[in-house]
């Protein structure tokens, strides 16, 4: 089996990770993450550590041995990972400066150097880990107590610090099979990348645009000084975080979670869980349980400063057709100022 590939593609510049490991996971190709079995045949519940590769951190109040139970929030290797083991993920190898930073466009870069590479390509180096958010077998992070939340956030932020050399990590939570979720039982995944992603970069460019132009001002805080003075679309707001429907939602009950003190590092803030978990039970109490949905943190690239962490979560309440998968741009049929107004009835 061919080990992971990041690929370019030579008419947009952006990156594909070929992974063909992970067509080997249950319902790798549509099928359904039903809960049958519960927890009698679940791997991330307590008592089943055998089941998964061995841990590489682990919250034990009472302390134990590793890989077995007693564990609050536990983190694993992926089985089936998307990126291979190799080199620092933040290093470009020889002949390829460039080739996977956000700033460089690979086919253009060796057209600069001679002949021009329409093929370009290196291995997927990185880390791909789960992160087991409850030793209890729940299915959506909504249903978790308050302690169980904030501490597996508090897990999230250990393993994003882990990997603080990569060019950059993502956290992402995927609900229900047709969000992506091959295993119904709550956890997260982190991908330690070797570049960094055009959104990512596109965002980090605007902050510091933005910043050059208003002589140091925020993008994002200036923004949630607006939306709190607006209302419009603030859902709710507490010490640390607001809870917001993006202006330019692009689906219905699409949330952005804010906090309110500008922190490039999701990683190095201690804030924002209680807002996270508030906007998970508003969703499940609008549609009467936890809705399919992803989840994901939007943090400052390595060496990036002009940046304010978020958290976005999308539930899946529509399907991206021709339009939005040939054009790029999303159709929501939902204002978020109605969708503001519907969760804040909720409170």
């Amino acid at each position: 089996m061919s080990a992971p590939e990041v690929r370019i593609d030579q008419l947009t510049g952006l990156p594909t990770i070929l992974a063909p490991g992970r067509a080997e996971r249950p319902h790798g190709f549509g099928g359904r993450a039903e809960d049958e079995e519960g927890a009698a045949g679940c791997p991330f519940c307590e008592g089943s550590e055998a089941k998964t590769p061995p841990e590489v951190f682990a919250v034990r109040p009472g302390g134990g041995e590793a890989d077995a139970p007693g564990w609050t929030s536990r983190v694993v290797p992926n089985l089936y990972p998307a990126l291979g083991d190799g080199d620092d993920p933040a290093t470009p190898r020889s002949g390829e400066a460039g080739a996977f930073a956000s700033a460089g466009d690979p086919l253009l870069e060796s057209r600069r150097a001679g002949a021009p590479d329409l093929f370009a390509s290196r291995p997927a180096v990185g880390a791909h880990e789960v992160l087991i958010n409850a030793p209890g077998h729940v299915t959506a992070m909504a249903e978790l107590s308050e302690e169980r939340f904030r501490g597996a956030v508090a897990t999230w932020r250990e393993r994003m610090r882990a990997h603080a050399e990569a060019a950059y990590v993502q956290v992402v939570v995927n609900e229900g099979a047709g969000a992506g979720a091959s295993l119904p039982h709550t956890h997260a995944q982190l991908y330690a990348l070797p570049f960094v992603p055009a959104a990512v970069a596109r965002e980090r460019e605007r902050a510091g645009a933005y910043g050059e132009r208003t002589a140091g001002g925020g993008l994002l805080s200036d923004v949630l000084v607006e939306e709190v003075r607006r209302r419009e679309r603030l859902v709710a707001i507490d010490d640390e975080a607001a809870l917001i429907c993006p202006w330019a939602s692009r689906s219905p009950y699409e949330l952005r979670v804010v906090p309110r003190r500008a922190t490039p590092r999701f990683e190095d803030d201690e804030g924002g869980a209680a807002m996270i978990r508030t906007a998970l039970r508003l969703l499940a109490e609008r549609f009467d349980g936890p809705p399919e949905l992803n989840l994901w943190v939007a943090t400052a690239p390595r060496g990036a400063e002009s940046f304010h962490w978020h958290l976005d979560i999308r539930p899946r309440l529509t399907i991206r057709a021709g339009f939005e998968l040939g054009t790029g741009i999303d159709i929501n049929v939902y204002p978020p100022e109605r969708a503001a107004a519907d969760l804040r009835q909720l409170l």
